[in-house]
């Protein structure tokens, strides 16, 4: 056992468990329909749910993902925080409101609309299991990480007692309890990050420009961490990483179900202004973080261990942080928030990811839409159980990867596989299901080897001498793959079905989107 356990972090931690869980059962007793279970009721509003959405965005990848890369590379761990920011206007003014008018609970109600129901269905929920499971990962290892740091508990026992507890959230209280646990969570973060960045600048007279000069002085790349190319230094990387983040945030599927969290389009347009102003000023708070930790926690021996090496990783460089400006009291506050972080993201996570078992797989592609209610919420309970073991077996699978990266990975895969076949569902009179099956197939088949075959996986994780794909983030390729084959299966298609589908994309399908005869979408 560690001797020098943080007592006061492990009170905080406690009575923020002990307050979700009460949210849980206050939850589950409101809780009886599906659209209770998957959708909230449909009853939060715009300003709450752009409080829940930035909950879910502002993650574990982002707290402590990019503040370590920040640390580690100055400069360049920006381009996380950049790529995840401009997403939000794809989402917009492309998505949010035609996602609300013709959707019920997830991505997949909207991507086979107008198309075949159980083949785009099943294409579209594999997607969201596979993005799920990989951003699970990244939450899954910060989370133990933090316990580790905060215990002195064995890294495996920290990455159970996160599954326990995210299993309990969704399986009881759906998505009531997890929107109400992630604005909690939104505010305190907000709030810890907004002080922990002022404490930085407190002790450089606020000067940014001092605190820059300094971190300069004591990093070993020098001048390189004022610099970009030290963490992405092809081109190809770059524009690739890119498109992924840009692109893949519209294909993340926990943060495509909250719109159907709010009464009405209008609603999810406001949500999608609230979060990208909470999460700007957020991404500007890591910034200055990950620069603080370079002046204040890399000079520091308290926090190394005897190689040198920052304790429990660069992961928990905003951790050790909090601790040399606001001692131990602050760093119990900021490691209970991070931990509040990441149970609110594999909350609803898990959620979507159950919400592709239960209402996609099961009860349109296998009963066909005759599914009682009962079963589906039940299927999903099932289900959610079954992705807290698996995001329990990966999370220690992966334990060495820096969490931001992980989350990297999950939105190009996002981006190949999700969002190409939304998006053209929605805006291409010509799609058809046969390109939309091969498009998401090709996307997420190809980006899944990609990943499985370069750098990350053959070589850091197997450990084989040379990867077989070259690069580290395969959106460039995976997505411009899945792309071309919806394109051209879809104009190959001359089938009388595929003339059916063209046609479907009328007047009446644009009205529908668009707010206009949305009675007639939310009937369908």
């Amino acid at each position: 056992m560690n001797a020098n356990i943080n007592f006061t972090a492990i009170a905080m931690f406690l009575v923020f468990v002990a307050a979700t869980l009460g949210i849980t059962y206050w939850a589950a007793r409101r809780t009886r329909t599906v659209k209770d279970y998957y959708a909230a009721g449909g009853g939060i509003t715009g300003f709450q749910n752009g409080l829940a959405i930035a909950g879910d965005y502002m993650s574990a990848a982002s707290f402590l993902g990019i503040s370590a890369l920040v640390f580690a590379s100055g400069y360049d761990g920006l381009i996380y925080s950049i790529g995840f920011l401009v997403g939000w206007p794809v989402i917009l003014f492309l998505l949010a409101e035609r996602l609300r008018n013709l959707g019920k609970y997830t991505f997949s109600d909207v991507a086979s609309y107008r198309l075949q129901q159980g083949a785009v269905r099943l294409m579209a929920a594999c997607g969201s299991l596979t993005v799920v499971l990989l951003y699970l990962i990244a939450q899954m290892v910060g989370a133990g990480k933090l316990i580790q740091v905060l215990f002195g508990l064995p890294y495996e026992l920290a990455v159970v007692m996160v599954g326990v507890l995210m299993v309990i959230y969704v399986s009881v209280g759906g998505m009531l309890a997890t929107t109400w646990v992630q604005i909690i969570k939104a505010c305190l973060l907000l709030g810890g990050a907004t002080f922990l960045s002022f404490l930085v600048l407190y002790h450089q007279n606020f000067s940014i420009t001092a605190l820059f000069d300094q971190a300069i002085a004591v990093h070993e790349k020098g001048t390189a961490i004022m610099s970009p190319g030290t963490l992405v230094s092809d081109p190809v990387s770059a524009i690739s990483l890119g498109l992924a983040l840009m692109f893949g945030t519209a294909g993340l599927p926990h943060i495509l179900m909250r719109f159907f969290t709010v009464p009405d389009a209008k609603q999810a347009r406001r949500s999608v202004f609230y979060a990208t102003g909470f999460i700007g000023y957020f991404y500007i708070l890591t910034f200055v973080i990950g620069f603080g930790a370079i002046v204040f926690v890399s000079t520091n021996t308290e926090f190394k261990d005897a190689t040198g090496a920052l304790l429990g990783g660069n992961n928990m460089a905003a951790i050790h942080l909090a601790k040399a400006m606001g001692g131990d009291l602050f760093l119990g506050f900021i490691s209970a928030v991070a931990f509040a972080t990441i149970l609110a993201v594999v909350s609803g996570l898990t959620l979507a990811g159950a919400a592709a078992v239960s209402h996609d797989l099961y009860a349109h592609c296998l009963k066909r839409g005759n599914a009682s209610e009962e079963s589906e919420i039940m299927v999903s309970r099932i289900a959610t159980l079954v992705l807290g073991i698996a995001a329990i077996a990966l999370g220690i699978l992966f334990e060495k990867q820096n969490i931001a990266f992980m989350v990297g990975l999950a939105f190009a895969i996002a981006a190949s596989a999700n969002f190409p076949v939304l998006f053209f569902s929605m805006f291409w009179k010509k799609l058809t299901t046969r390109g939309a099956l091969a498009g998401g197939w090709v996307g997420l088949l190809s980006a899944v080897a990609m990943v499985f075959f370069g750098p990350v996986v053959w070589v850091d994780i197997l450990g084989n001498a040379q990867a077989v794909f070259p690069y580290r983030y395969p959106a460039l390729f995976s997505m411009s793959a899945g792309i071309v084959c919806l394109v051209v299966f879809s104009l190959w298609d001359k089938s009388k079905n595929a003339d059916n589908e063209r046609d479907a994309f009328s007047d009446q399908f644009v009205r529908s989107m668009t707010g206009v005869g949305a009675e007639q979408a939310a009937k369908h």
